[in-house]
């Protein structure tokens, strides 16, 4: 009976013990590793707070260590300091290379593999952060509230965490979303805001097709049905409300070294008439997108912003709010349509011999995302959910004309709104893009609001969000950019850290008391007097 009871005793010790493993609390909780993610940790960390890291993918860094390099244009680095700065200095330094960020033109051109060693050497330096990597918020019950505060989250795997506060630096927005905020998916429509280039673009001639492409299964016969990538639907109404947004795609790192290259294989499931719209584009006599050495060690960022790419357009609308395993399948269905794209160039009999030259030798990288096949891990989400508070980042702050500055700025937005095509269909009789929105002679660097991160206090008053801003969609565009996203995301830990060290309500934090340590972060959030030449510079 003594060892009976006692065999129980040691299993409800067990039991508790692994229950107290699950449990962690922390001062902060940071989901997502996203460029604003690892930021706000490290800041947090800095300023004395334990930090808890949720990234789901395993490796901290966003975009910047899955593909992408040139999101420093039209002389926006002369407004990237703090923690951005020191990292894209290290990032150079690698390279035996110094910055030059009053420059015009100053980008850097690292590999994916190196800015993760960078950005992981940053977060090994805090002590006070913890990495929790492959783990996501849970779909049900994943946020506990008491009243408007998140007391704590609990992970798909059953872990607990407990916090003070919460960033949410993820793009699609969960925690968000899971506590109760409004967030918004679509495009809102001109109506809403009072707005110009929202919703709908019934005029659409930038990235169009820049040949006639015939969209039906027999040419010419409308009854045969349409080729793939071209969704049904008519044009619609210039500036109304549309559930489509803007394309996503993989950032993909590809080499021509035959020493480093892992070839393209031809995927399981390979159709080669999903790619037909590519054929007729080439005997219509349209010249295809290529890959083209745009990163240090002969590597490719290879982007998806033509007429006609990889670019996957009107294919990823139930992805921002769509759960987990929606989400999966539409970054599946991208990744086999992009390898099965690359296979065709390279492969099918078709192709022209210039696009034939244009591909072939290319493959992925093996000293890159060596834990994915050479694939990077996150598809480019370019837009899913963004808040919705009572102050709106909108078109109308993006104006050159607009003299109204920002009262209390946490970073500046340097780059012109920038929405992909968001739909491909038939319009006129051939192929129509309908969606993209980029640049113009009207727009200027601005700042962004404090006020456009927080939710109102009714909803939560212990959460932040660098990432997913309220603002329209069309401001947004003008928001979502690496260098921005570090910059943010820094930002807002120095006001999570604030809220806790004066025990108030987010929405309760005077800027006058978060103005000074943003700048003693270096924070850079004053708008040079020279930005119109700058701007312009690449504009013209």
């Amino acid at each position: 009976m003594r060892l009976i009871c006692y065999l129980y005793f040691l299993f409800l010790l067990q039991n508790v013990t692994s229950a107290a493993d699950n449990r962690i609390q922390t001062d902060i909780c940071v989901l997502g590793g996203s460029e604003a993610g690892f930021t706000a940790a490290i800041q947090a960390a800095r300023m004395g707070k334990s930090v808890v890291l949720i990234e789901p993918t395993g490796h901290p860094g966003g975009m910047m260590v899955e593909g992408i390099v040139k999101d420093i244009r039209f002389g926006s680095s002369v407004v990237i300091g703090g923690i951005a700065r020191e990292v894209y200095t290290a990032i150079e330094d690698k390279y035996g290379k110094v910055p030059d960020f009053d420059a015009l033109d100053w980008y850097s051109r690292y590999e994916p593999s190196v800015a993760e060693a960078v950005i992981e050497s940053f977060l090994e330096q805090e002590e006070k952060i913890r990495i929790i990597r492959h783990a996501r918020i849970s779909e049900s019950q994943g946020v506990v509230l008491q009243g408007k505060r998140i007391m704590h989250v609990v992970l798909d795997d059953g872990s607990v965490i407990e916090a003070d506060f919460f960033i949410d630096a993820s793009i699609e927005g969960d925690l968000l979303h899971l506590a109760g905020v409004p967030t918004e998916t679509i495009r809102e429509g001109n109506a809403r805001y009072h707005e110009t280039r929202n919703g709908i673009q019934t005029t659409n001639t930038y990235r169009q097709f820049a040949v006639n492409v015939d969209p039906y299964v027999i040419p010419g016969d409308p009854e045969s049905g349409l080729i793939p990538t071209i969704q049904p639907g008519k044009l619609g109404t210039h500036g109304a409300p549309d559930k489509h947004i803007m394309g996503f795609c993989f950032r993909l790192c590809l080499t021509r070294d035959t020493a480093n290259l892992i070839p393209i294989e031809q995927p399981d499931d390979y159709d080669p008439f999903t790619y037909e719209i590519y054929r007729r584009y080439m005997k219509a006599g349209g010249k295809l997108f290529a890959p083209r050495v745009n990163r240090m060690n002969g590597k490719t960022d290879l982007g998806s912003w033509h007429d006609l790419s990889a670019n996957f357009y009107g294919e990823n609308w139930p992805y921002p709010a769509g759960d987990y395993q929606t989400r999966d399948s539409i970054v599946q269905h991208h990744k086999d349509f992009t390898q099965g794209l690359i296979w065709f160039f390279q492969n099918d009999p078709d192709v022209s011999d210039e696009t034939r030259r244009d591909w072939q030798g290319w493959g992925l990288c093996r000293d890159e995302f060596m834990d994915n096949g050479g694939w990077p891990r996150r598809l480019y989400v370019r837009s899913a959910r963004r808040m919705v508070s009572e102050y709106v980042i909108t078109e109308q702050h993006t104006y050159r004309d607009r003299n109204e500055e920002t009262e209390d700025p946490v970073a500046i937005a340097w780059w012109p709104p920038d929405m992909h095509h968001a739909r491909r269909i038939v319009h006129n009789g051939f192929a129509f893009n309908e969606g993209f929105v980029f640049g113009g002679n009207n727009w200027k660097p601005f700042g962004i609001s404090f006020r456009a991160l927080i939710p109102d206090k009714e909803y939560c008053t212990n959460l932040i969000t660098p990432t997913c801003p309220s603002s329209s969609y069309v401001a947004y565009g003008a928001v979502r950019i690496l260098p921005t996203f570090m910059i943010l995301g820094q930002s807002v830990a120095c006001a999570a850290s604030l809220a806790l060290n004066q025990q108030v309500h987010i929405q309760d934090i005077e800027y006058d008391d978060l103005r000074p340590i943003l700048d003693s972060s270096d924070q850079i959030l004053t708008i040079p007097d020279d930005w119109e030449n700058r701007v312009d510079s690449e504009n013209h």
